[in-house]
């Protein structure tokens, strides 16, 4: 509507919506609930992470019991998770702005997918803080295992060179203890070593054979006492492969445990901001205050 004034300035009269031709989603209330959720789960994570859950020590002697630390930890994820989502939802249920064009049902449903929402923008925004520190934990696991395997069965000189198995095929052929320095020496037995582990672990009798009487050369041992060293690296080496195959096979089972927690704790998160969204709502629309928690000071 336009108006003339006596001034010739013409005012025009810019209707805005009403309450009732707005949008039903309530984003303030949303993102409020968002920023609470996100902010109780990170303070309670974070929490159970510093503790460690040590407590477990004072009833095991020898360490905590992994499976009664899984067990736990998985519950304590499984509340923190949970409650944050619906506390954040029935937040946004209690802020968000009622439209009075529909009924009971219909405004508890919308309550509740405010919930939803909120859960939803929790979980992406989690899931972007978590990636890069899942990536760096998981390379530096793979980085752990590769160092204490190399590490361990002390064939860490000359690895880079013998990863091609045609090296190795090739250094069969002149196998030779004449003239053959430490530190070639050195570099052929870690290259014995590295081929072992690219195949199936095991240090075949020729090549023992071979590097007992490569040590005896270079050390002046008697030649029982070089073959009883290269036994015991031999098993030095089995031991370490092993435990390296082990703790793959516990990471790859604990990657699987875990991604299965999270989406039941999600699906479970979900179904709670949905119903803690609806309780938030009607408490606003029933005015609801507890006073016995939060009164003036």
């Amino acid at each position: 509507m336009s108006i003339d004034t006596p001034t010739g300035i013409v005012v025009t009269d810019v209707a805005t919506p009403s309450r009732e031709e707005a949008s039903y989603v309530d984003w303030s209330a949303i993102i409020a609930g968002i920023v609470l959720a996100s902010a109780i789960s990170l303070v309670l994570i974070s929490f159970g992470s510093a503790v460690g859950l040590n407590f477990l020590d004072f009833s095991y002697r020898s360490g905590p019991n992994p499976l009664v630390l899984g067990i736990v930890a998985a519950s304590w994820f499984l509340w923190v998770q949970i409650s944050s989502f619906m506390a954040g939802g029935y937040l946004t249920g209690r802020l968000r702005r009622r439209h009075f064009d529909a009924t009971e049902d219909e405004s508890d449903l919308r309550d509740g997918a405010h919930g939803l929402l909120v859960w939803a923008g929790a979980a992406v925004l989690g899931a972007v803080i978590a990636v890069g520190g899942i990536g760096a934990a998981a390379n530096a696991v793979g980085s752990a295992a590769s160092t204490a395997t190399i590490a361990a069965s002390n064939v860490a000189q000359g690895t880079a060179a013998s990863l091609d198995p045609n090296a190795y095929l090739v250094d069969t052929m002149f196998r030779s203890t004449r003239n053959l320095d430490s530190g070639a020496a050195r570099a052929e037995a870690a290259g014995i070593f590295a081929q072992a582990t690219l195949g199936d672990g095991t240090v075949t009798d020729a090549d023992r054979t071979y590097l007992a009487e490569v040590v005896a050369a270079n050390t002046g041992v008697p030649a029982d006492e070089a073959k009883t060293r290269v036994d015991q690296a031999v098993a030095s080496y089995d031991t370490a492969r092993a435990e390296a195959v082990k703790a793959a096979r516990l990471a790859r089972n604990t990657t699987i445990i875990g991604a299965f927690l999270i989406a039941a704790s999600l699906l479970i998160s979900a179904i709670g901001a949905f119903w803690a969204a609806q309780k938030g709502g009607n408490h606003r629309d029933k005015n609801t205050a507890f006073v016995d928690v939060f009164r003036r000071f």
